[in-house]
């Protein structure tokens, strides 16, 4: 059976991907939560080679990262990118771009489940990345949406990817319009991502180096 390591559910967006390819997969797994520290943990060693997680390990295989995680479970298990070649290589794609890209995003709005902050004004960078996100959640469910309400129809991998974004956004009050907000309310609908939720709300540890009331407290201090 697979075994997936994850971190706390509140704050891992990384492991969110991992676990929602896990689900999509339809495997059966043993899910390990181990919990964050805001510190480089070397006894993680023993189920990743980089200390990070996810990693999922298949018997005697170790896969870390989360697109190779992906990937790897998709070898295996079909339905988990778009059928349709078109809609698999844009999936496929933009999958990259999230885990590759939108640095800004990542330094700015780090993800916090449990939170509501406001951060404004946002840098430029901010916005721009918010921007080509919009783009993304516009140009899917247009381009490859006839078979349902995400970026290509169905669930999968892709969805997967933006779903860290949608609570982010969820917890700094990025409002977006059109397509590209119905999307993001789709998502955050998902039972997979409610699921998420729950459990991370359940979830007692402050881990202080994630928390956003204590990385902006001096912009939020100038906002109140």
């Amino acid at each position: 059976m697979y075994v997936l390591h994850i971190g706390n559910k509140n704050y891992s967006s990384w492991s969110l991907r991992g676990w929602l390819a896990m689900k999509l997969s339809g495997a059966p797994f043993d899910e390990v939560v181990v919990q964050l520290s805001g510190t480089w943990n070397a006894q993680w060693r023993s189920f990743s080679p980089t200390a990070r997680v996810p990693a999922l390990r298949d018997g005697d295989i170790d896969v870390w990262d989360s697109l190779a995680i992906a990937e790897y479970l998709a070898e295996r298990h079909p339905g988990m990118w778009p059928a349709d070649p078109v809609a698999r290589a844009w999936a496929r794609c933009v999958a990259a771009e999230m885990h590759s890209g939108f640095s800004q995003l990542r330094n700015d709005m780090t993800m916090c489940i449990r939170e509501r902050v406001d951060v404004r004004p946002w840098s430029a960078g901010l916005q721009g990345d918010i921007a080509r996100i919009a783009e993304i959640w516009t140009e899917g469910p247009r381009r490859f949406g006839a078979g349902g309400p995400y970026l290509c129809g169905s669930f999968c991998l892709a969805d997967a990817f933006y779903a860290p974004v949608a609570f982010r956004f969820q917890t700094y009050g990025v409002a977006l319009e059109g397509a590209a907000g119905e999307y993001c309310r789709t998502l955050l609908a998902h039972p997979l991502l409610r699921q998420w939720e729950a459990d991370a709300l359940a979830e007692t540890a402050v881990v202080e180096a994630d928390e956003p009331r204590v990385i902006y407290r001096d912009k939020l201090a100038r906002n109140a």
